[in-house]
């Protein structure tokens, strides 16, 4: 049983309850019908722990490899599932901070999507997510979990946000990543074919053809732009709960705004250690199409001390 499956269950007994707290205790009849569902209901369900089941996604296609919902091409049906697992695995992977720039993705084993199922409407695939651990009493969401809702998040901005909204999600995922979400599109759109996505009751799909090929061309690499900008400045606080950081450009009143990576695991030490000190300062920066740039101290050895002046 999926988790989507034991909420349909549980609300059908939410409704069968509902309904028999409003028929008389001795109208027998009325209530033999509904009382025998509700235990058969009950029965599906009884012993399961939600937090244990796997989660199911919904990916749906259009255009010209799909005939309806009657069918979709052999070739172009097991590419476009291949290219979208990647994509799942490289967005899972850039989530967890484990994604490098070359080399095979991290941990693809463990992220992999199950087929078990077609999808109609028009045509596709129902995917199972892969199964929490047993032994966890109350797991944590998995990674591919988080990596369907980003890249969902990431189609319905590059289709209708604007460049910080999109920058902001690329900052999220990984630059490697994003472009494998782009390698997807790309894919479709080779092929004449856009696509939906639904899950956890959150469904986006592309209009039509014109607003898949816009959104991909946002998502190329010459749209998004990643470089190493040194500067030099003072700290002047850093928040170590949300990890962001201001940073005053030497005697310029200009201040940068950035946030602090996961890397470094005690954001306050720029408080205690760097905090209104001449540095020179490498700051990765993330641009995306006319988007302000965003700045990420990814590392402490990104740090050095000037001199008063310097």
């Amino acid at each position: 049983m999926s988790y989507d499956e034991y909420l349909a269950i549980a609300g059908e007994i939410d409704q069968l309850q509902a309904l028999l707290a409003q028929i008389p205790q001795d109208s027998v009849l009325e209530r033999m019908g509904l009382e025998a569902r509700l235990a058969s209901a009950q029965q599906l369900i009884a012993g399961r722990a939600p937090e244990q089941l796997s989660h199911k996604a919904k990916l749906t296609f259009r255009g010209r490899p799909v005939l309806g919902s009657h069918g979709i091409a052999a070739d172009f049906a097991g590419k476009a599932a291949g290219v979208f697992s990647d994509a799942v695995a490289a967005v899972a992977a850039g989530i967890g901070e484990s994604l490098r720039y070359m080399g095979p993705i991290p941990d693809k084993s463990k992220n992999q999507l199950l087929i078990t199922g077609t999808a109609i409407g028009s045509f596709g695939f129902e995917f199972e997510l892969p199964k929490p651990q047993d032994h966890d009493l109350f797991p944590e969401p998995s990674k591919a979990e988080d990596a369907l809702a980003k890249i969902q998040a990431l189609m319905r901005q590059a289709a209708q946000g604007s460049d910080d909204e999109v920058a902001e999600l690329v900052e999220d995922i990984h630059p490697r990543a994003v472009r494998k979400v782009a390698e997807f599109l790309g894919y479709l759109q080779q092929q004449d074919a856009w696509c939906g996505l639904e899950f956890k009751n959150q469904y986006f799909r592309f209009q039509d053809m014109a607003q898949l090929k816009r959104s991909a061309a946002r998502l190329q690499e010459d749209n998004i732009h990643e470089t190493e900008e040194e500067y030099r400045g003072e700290f002047q606080g850093v928040l170590p709960a949300s990890r962001t950081f201001e940073f005053k450009l030497g005697d310029q009143a200009v201040i940068l705004k950035g946030k602090v990576d996961t890397a470094i695991e005690d954001p306050d030490v720029l408080n205690r250690d760097w905090l209104h000190k001449p540095a020179r300062i490498k700051l990765n920066v993330i641009q995306v199409g006319q988007g302000r740039p965003r700045y990420t101290l990814l590392s402490l050895d990104a740090l050095q001390p000037l001199a008063s002046g310097g």
